[in-house]
C-alpha cells in the first residue's frame, strides 16, 4: 500500500513512527544518549505533519508511543505477568497518539515547531494527570539528567526541561523539510535562520550550568547518611520473612556507628533509612521500636524510617517516621501521591477478572500534609527540615513544590526498588531524583533497600552511589538551604501557560478548518507557509 499524496510508502512512515519510539527511550537511563531525544521528536514531527489525516497523525503517534513505552516499562510486569506491563504501555502510548493527532492538526499553521513543541506538554501534562491521577513516568524531562538541558530545570521545572526537548525536535524537523524543500526561494537563510534557533536550546542549558549552586553553597553544612540494609529476597515477597528486612538495616546502621566510635567514619546528623526499612510496624511491634531506638542512640543521631503503618482507623500508610533514639517516632510524612495497580487498586472488583494478582495490591490510603518533617541534627543548632517524596512520588512536579513551599531544607526520596528486580526502574528514578534537585536548588538523597542509593548535589551531580542488592552506606556532608530557585517560585505556572497555548492553538485551528476547509493536499514549506495547492477533488477525508 502506499500513500500517493506523499509518493512514499506508508510502511516508511511506520518504520519512522517506531524508530522515533526507540529514539526517545534509548535517551533514558542507564544510556546516557540523552541527545536521542531530540532527534526522536524531530523524526515523530517529521511523520505525523505528512499526508494521512488525523487519523494517520493518531495512528503514527500510537504506533511511536508502543515503541517508547514497552521497552521503558517492563519492570512493572517483572512479578506480575506482561499483562499490566502491556496495558499500561498502551495506555501511555494513547497519549502519544493524541499528539500525533494534535501536530497534525496544527501543522500546517504559521509557526508549527512553537505549537507542536507546546502540545508534547499538553500530552505530558494530560498523562502525569489521568486516569487515577496519572502516570508521569517518561517524561523527556528524565532523560535529561546527563545532558545540555537540566541545567533548565532550575528555571521551568522538569516541564520546561520537556518543552525545551520538544522544541529542538520540532525545529530540528522544520530545518529538515525546508533543507528538503530546494522549490523555495532563499532557503538557505531559512536553513541558517532555523540552525541557529535548534541550536540556542541546548546553548543555554550549557550556559545556565554556570549557574548553579555549588555542590557546598548553603546556610550551614550538616552530615547526612543513607543506608541500604538489602532485602533477604526480591519480588512482591521482599519481607516475607518477618523483621529480616529491619535487621538488615538496624545491623548496617549498627556498623556505621562502631565506625563512627572507632574515629574511621563521620558522626551523622541524620540517618535516612529506606521506604519499607522497617517490614513491621514499629508503632504496634515492641521489637521493632526497641531496635530502631537502639541503633539510633548507638549512632547519636535520629533516623527517618520508611515504615507501613496500621493507624487507629484501621487505615494503611506508607509513612516515613523520625525516630529519635529512646525518646521513639517524632514527626512523620505519609505518602500523599499513592501508586494505583501497586499501593491500592481501583475497581479492584472489576480487575480480578483478569489478573490472580489483583488481590494482592495494597490497601493503602493517600496520607495528608505538606511533605516536610523535621529532624534535630546531632551536631546540635536548628531542627532541620527535610522534604520527604517516597519512590513513586518524585516523578510527581507538586510532591516536591510543596515541600519547598514548606521550608524544606535537604530533600530525601526513600525507596524500596526490590519488588522491581533487577531492571532499569532504579535508574530512571535516580535520573528523576537528580532533575528535582536542580529543579529546586537543594542536595537530595536516596536511599533505596536495593539500590541504587546516591548522594545529589544541588547541581545534579551524583556526588556518591551504592551498587546493587549489597548492604551499603553513603555518606556525605551537605549544604542546607533556603535560597529557592525560578522553578520554585513559579511552580506549575510554566506548565499551564505551556498547555493553554497549546490549546488555544488546537482551538483556532479547529475553528479555522471548520469555517474554510483546507485544500489537499498541500505542500508546505518548513515553517507552514503553503508552497502550492491542488484540487480538493482528491484528497482523502480526515
Amino acid at each position: 500500500m502506499r500513500d500517493w499524496a506523499a509518493g512514499h510508502p506508508v510502511w516508511w512512515r511506520l518504520a519512522g513512527a517506531v524508530v522515533a519510539g526507540l529514539l526517545i527511550y534509548a535517551s533514558f537511563p542507564p544510556r546516557a544518549c540523552w541527545y536521542l531525544a531530540p532527534l526522536g521528536i524531530a523524526v515523530l514531527t517529521v511523520v505525523v505533519r505528512g499526508p494521512g489525516g488525523l487519523r494517520g497523525g493518531f495512528g503514527y503517534g500510537l504506533l511511536a508511543g508502543l515503541a517508547f513505552f514497552v521497552p521503558l516499562l517492563p519492570w512493572t510486569g517483572v512479578y506480575v505477568g506482561p499483562v499490566p506491563w502491556l496495558a499500561l504501555s498502551a495506555a501511555c502510548a494513547v497519549y502519544v497518539g493524541l499528539f500525533g493527532l494534535l501536530a497534525r492538526l496544527v501543522g500546517a499553521a504559521p509557526g508549527w515547531p512553537l505549537w507542536i513543541a507546546a502540545l508534547w506538554t499538553l500530552t505530558e501534562w494530560g498523562r502525569s494527570s489521568f486516569p487515577f491521577g496519572g502516570f508521569p513516568w517518561g517524561r523527556l524531562a528524565f532523560g535529561q539528567a546527563d545532558g545540555w538541558y537540566l541545567p533548565l530545570a532550575a528555571v521551568a521545572g522538569a516541564p520546561g526541561v520537556s518543552f525545551a526537548v520538544a522544541l529542538t525536535g520540532t525545529l530540528l524537523a522544520a530545518l529538515a523539510l525546508r533543507a528538503a524543500d530546494r522549490r523555495k526561494p532563499r532557503w538557505l537563510p531559512g536553513i541558517i535562520a532555523v540552525a541557529t534557533a535548534v541550536a540556542i536550546i541546548p546553548v543555554t542549558g550549557v550556559i545556565l550550568r554556570t549557574a548553579l549552586p555549588a555542590p557546598d553553597d548553603g546556610d550551614r553544612p550538616i552530615t547526612v547518611a543513607a543506608i541500604q540494609g538489602s532485602v533477604p529476597r526480591l519480588g512482591l515477597d521482599f519481607n516475607a520473612q518477618r523483621r529480616a528486612v529491619l535487621d538488615n538495616h538496624v545491623r548496617r546502621t549498627g556498623e556505621l556507628a562502631r565506625a563512627v566510635a572507632a574515629g574511621q567514619a563521620r558522626q551523622p546528623d541524620v540517618v535516612i533509612w529506606p521506604e519499607n526499612s522497617s517490614d513491621i510496624d514499629p508503632l504496634r511491634n515492641a521489637d521493632a521500636a526497641r531496635e530502631i531506638g537502639a541503633v539510633s542512640a548507638a549512632i547519636h543521631a535520629p533516623i527517618l524510617v520508611g515504615a507501613v503503618l496500621v493507624n487507629a482507623d484501621d487505615t494503611t500508610t506508607n509513612s516515613v517516621l523520625v525516630w529519635n533514639g529512646p525518646a521513639g517516632p517524632g514527626e512523620r510524612h505519609d505518602k500523599r501521591i499513592i501508586q494505583p495497580f501497586g499501593e491500592y487498586l481501583p475497581m479492584r472488583g472489576f480487575f480480578r477478572h483478569f489478573s490472580e494478582y489483583a488481590d494482592r495490591a495494597g490497601y493503602f490510603v493517600p496520607g495528608h500534609g505538606d511533605g516536610v518533617v523535621h529532624a534535630q541534627p546531632a551536631s546540635g543548632g536548628a531542627a532541620v527540615a527535610i522534604g520527604v517524596a517516597t519512590c513513586y512520588e518524585v516523578a510527581f512536579d507538586r510532591a516536591f513544590e510543596d515541600s519547598l513551599r514548606a521550608g524544606a531544607q535537604l530533600l530525601t526520596v526513600p525507596t524500596n526498588n526490590a519488588t522491581f528486580g533487577d531492571t532499569e526502574m532504579t535508574y530512571q528514578q535516580l535520573a528523576m531524583s537528580r532533575v528535582r534537585a536542580v529543579e529546586h536548588g537543594r542536595a537530595l538523597v536516596v536511599a533505596a533497600t536495593s539500590g541504587v542509593s546516591a548522594i545529589v548535589t544541588a547541581d545534579g551531580a551524583v556526588a556518591g552511589q551504592t551498587p546493587k542488592f549489597v548492604p551499603a552506606a553513603l555518606e556525605a556532608t551537605l549544604p542546607l538551604r533556603t535560597a529557592t530557585t525560578p522553578a520554585t517560585r513559579l511552580g506549575p505556572l510554566p506548565e499551564r501557560g505551556l498547555c493553554i497555548l497549546a490549546a488555544a492553538v488546537v482551538v483556532a485551528v479547529a475553528i479555522r478548518r471548520r469555517i474554510s476547509p483546507p485544500e489537499h493536499p498541500v505542500a508546505e514549506d518548513a515553517l507552514g507557509g503553503r508552497a502550492h495547492r491542488r484540487s480538493t477533488a482528491s484528497a482523502p477525508a480526515e
